[in-house]
């Protein structure tokens, strides 16, 4: 009886040690990219994670409900990402003649195991 209570305590601990080996985190990044609209004040706010950009595919940030996530000012995005648990890094500005599109850098930590692809 002792050598089967013994068996089971070891079996268990060798579970919940190697369950402990599963919290490992790696840092994400994305950027919000933000481009003037075409003969409007409105701008064109886009969130690249990394994601393989497909030509037929739509990418586009979706809600739970399926419909496109839309951001009203650079402000609203910046929320959106801030309540979505990344951290701003850094932004910066790109010229292109006389279109200024601004990039802002988020980074956010991840299981990795909760990663696609791992």
């Amino acid at each position: 009886m002792k050598k089967l209570i013994i068996t089971g305590f070891v079996l268990l601990t060798a579970m919940v040690a190697n369950a402990q080996t599963d919290t490992a985190k790696v840092e994400q990044y994305c950027q919000v990219i933000v481009t003037p609209g075409l003969l409007s004040n409105k701008v064109s706010i886009d969130i690249d994670f990394g994601d393989e950009k497909k030509f037929w595919k739509d990418t586009r940030l979706r809600m739970d409900s399926g419909k496109i996530r839309k951001f009203k000012t650079i402000i609203d995005a910046m929320n959106y990402m801030g309540m979505a648990g990344w951290i701003f890094i850094n932004a910066f500005l790109v010229r292109m003649g006389e279109t200024e599109i601004y990039h802002f850098a988020f980074k956010k930590q991840f299981l990795i195991n909760s990663l696609p692809g791992e």
